[in-house]
């Protein structure tokens, strides 16, 4: 009984190591959302001109309201510009946020189907792990497709 719990032991990290990680959790699921609305709004202005609340809802699978609470905050914190019955715009630090995730995406898109997992389901992976992979992390992902592709 006693070697299962020293082994249980051994795998908890020292304390500061693991709030600092929980932490790093927290901050990325609080702009999860953020990246996730920006980068769908650069890519609806990119390819149909505009984008509309009820695009963005019906993408996400969200409800209208969901969509304009969302917009709201966005609003509030300086990434988007809206304006009743219009497009939804971003602003320069929208515009600049939506870049920084459709980079960190593209990496990690690559990364997965590098190792062999498949298009779609590397597609539905890097959705999630786009948000929780650290600079290190995504830097060896840089390193290892620049290794692929020279």
């Amino acid at each position: 009984m006693m070697s299962g719990h020293n082994s249980f032991e051994s795998r908890l990290q020292d304390v500061t190591s693991q709030a600092a990680g929980f932490d790093r959790l927290r901050k990325a699921r609080q702009t999860e959302v953020a990246e996730d609305y920006v980068e769908l709004i650069a890519d609806l202005l990119a390819e149909q001109g505009e984008a509309r609340a009820v695009d963005l809802a019906e993408r996400f699978g969200v409800s209208h309201a969901t969509v304009n609470k969302t917009l709201g905050r966005l609003a509030r914190e300086g990434f988007v510009q809206t304006r009743p019955y219009r497009s939804i715009f971003l602003t320069e630090k929208g515009a600049a946020l939506a870049s920084q995730a459709r980079r960190r995406h593209e990496i990690v898109l690559g990364f997965l189907m590098a190792i062999g997992v498949s298009p779609e389901t590397a597609a539905i992976d890097a959705e999630g792990i786009e948000h929780h992979v650290s600079k290190e992390t995504l830097k060896v992902f840089e390193k290892i497709l620049a290794g692929k592709s020279a």
